[in-house]
């Protein structure tokens, strides 16, 4: 089959803005809710413009040697954007895209399914192979600029013709309705993947700047009689909506509810709405409004300074890794050493984490170094929320036991999202048993919050990674617990009736570096006692 360049292009555009975005198109119907002739016509005319957009943008490219590899790199990465927006209700953007790149090889196996290929081979493979199929016929270049130019110019008028009678309607549909532009392909994916090119460092080597290089001890710790050790609990996909212990219906928290002196946080908001972007914003020094990706991976964070202040500070990883937030101190993956009973396919549950749990609390008590190990949870990673919890507690049924959501009702993958939080209830309660059965050797506390939260179908959406200006709640809201020993609490000068009657404040990440410090009394200029959610109900010692 010989075309022209300028046909070949147009069926392209044709495909692309049809067969590839029909999310956007059921997005951008639903936001017109046509009922009359002209409400159609608008969203006409929007296809209209978009189609001259494109078709100008592909006939730039429309040359020999370019045109056929750019547009094969584009119909085959484009049908996973496009599946993953209809499966998921995803939105592309920047941290998006971020995720795709740090994901690891276990997450992403988790993602696969047959659907997906279908999609690859009907919207991605089949059009490709039809593309190289194609004899495009490139007239002599100056001829063909002709042609070109002619085009484009074209394009320019009709689309000042639309922008004159319709530019205020369109502008203050995309500027009330953001979430159109995050799943407009392949325009999202490409201006995302820009960004976060641009924006980050992931390309190119990054010096790390020091910070709290003053950091040391406080006053407080010479009156310490025995070390200390501190667990910090980062979890994964919780949301706080789904803890019985901030009203939910389930009992998702039967073994929590149990123990005493259990402080629970009801109103605790993320960083971020993805792994990628929480995780390094709550270990950095710099509040949600004022971080950016290159401003975590340039600087350094908590776990530095707290290991700079004397502290023996380490990482526990069940997870995809600390995103840089541990890259300094001593770090360790659950998987390098898996236990078949706790770990299946590259995988393990999260008790992995706590295993030889004993033996670091005896190295730290025979010590005189006070301890802060961090724990990285698998947590409620999805979609395979069945991969997460052990048999026994798959309590909530019938649950969605496969990764392809759209073949459970929403019921079922409610149970099965219930169920990784009854795990994750088992796992905070069996470390806070272990903690307390060791109150004679040294000081223990644990402090939990996850990274960020989950959508399970509300207003459409899945999973979690949505823009966090139009994110849901229920992606940014996020359950937070802590508990300290009576020893603790004597030697880090805490009243924990105090904590009790604060607990139901409005916190976020940006509380957690100041926290830390003020609870470990670690001094530095950095140091903000606003931020810090202990201040008010802990004794300073100065001297």
């Amino acid at each position: 089959m010989i075309l022209r360049s300028e046909r070949v292009t147009a069926i392209l555009v044709l495909f692309l803005l049809s067969a590839c975005n029909m999310v956007f198109w059921q997005k951008f119907i639903a936001v017109q809710q046509p009922a009359t002739v002209g409400a159609w016509l608008f969203i006409g005319i929007g296809f209209a413009f978009l189609f001259l957009v494109f078709n100008a943008i592909l006939t730039l490219i429309a040359v020999p040697y370019v045109f056929k590899p750019v547009l094969t790199a584009i119909l085959l990465i484009t049908p996973f954007i496009v599946y993953f927006m209809s499966q998921y209700g995803v939105m592309i953007n920047a941290e998006m895209i971020q995720n795709a790149f740090e994901t690891n090889h276990a997450e992403a196996r988790d993602l696969l399914s047959f659907k997906l290929l279908i999609y690859l081979l009907l919207l991605g493979a089949l059009p490709a192979a039809w593309l190289w199929r194609v004899r495009i016929d490139f007239r002599p270049f100056k001829n063909e600029a002709k042609i070109k130019s002619g085009i484009l110019l074209a394009s320019l008028l009709l689309l000042g013709v639309i922008a004159a009678g319709y530019y205020k309607d369109f502008a203050s549909v995309f500027r009330n309705h953001r979430e159109l532009r995050y799943v407009l392909t392949p325009s999202n994916y490409l201006q995302a993947t820009s960004k976060y090119l641009r924006n980050s460092a992931a390309l190119s080597p990054v010096e790390v700047k020091a910070v709290g290089e003053d950091a040391r001890l406080g006053a407080s710790w010479a009156k310490t009689q025995r070390p200390s050790l501190t667990v910090l609990v980062v979890g994964e996909t919780a949301r706080a909506a789904n803890f019985s212990l901030n009203g939910y219906e389930r009992e998702t928290n039967p073994e929590l509810k149990q123990i005493a002196g259990l402080i629970n946080y009801p109103d605790f908001h993320s960083c971020g709405t993805d792994t990628a972007v929480s995780v390094p914003c709550m270990f950095s020094m710099f509040e949600r409004s004022d971080y950016s990706d290159d401003k975590g991976k340039s600087h350094q964070g908590l776990l530095d300074i707290m290991q700079r202040a004397g502290l023996s500070v380490s990482w526990r990883d069940n997870q995809s890794g600390c995103k840089g937030a541990c890259d300094r101190v001593p770090h360790e993956q659950t998987s390098a050493r898996p236990d078949p009973a706790l770990c299946r396919d590259g995988e393990c549950w999260d008790e992995m984490l706590l295993q030889n749990l004993q033996a670091k609390i005896d190295q730290v008590s025979q010590g005189q170094q006070s301890a802060v190990l961090v724990l990285h949870m698998m947590g409620s990673h999805g979609p395979a929320y069945y991969k997460r919890y052990p048999p026994p507690f798959a309590r909530f049924q019938p649950a969605c036991t496969t990764n392809q959501l759209d073949r459970c009702t929403q019921g079922e993958i409610m149970n099965s999202y219930d169920n990784t939080l009854l795990y994750t209830d088992h796992v905070l309660a069996s470390l806070i048993r272990t903690l307390q059965h060791n109150e004679s050797k040294l000081d223990t506390a644990m402090v939990y919050l996850s990274d960020h939260g989950e959508s399970i179908g509300e207003r459409g959406l899945y999973l979690h990674g949505s823009p966090y200006v139009i994110a849901p709640d229920f992606q940014t809201h996020i359950p937070a617990l802590m508990w300290f020993s009576s020893a603790y609490q004597q030697s880090r000068g805490l009243d924990a009736r105090c904590l009790q009657q604060h607990a139901g404040q409005r916190y976020s990440h940006d509380n957690l570096f100041h926290s830390m410090l003020g609870l470990l009394d670690v001094r530095t200029q950095l140091y903000q006692p606003q931020l810090d959610l202990f201040a008010s109900c802990q004794r300073r010692v100065e001297h």
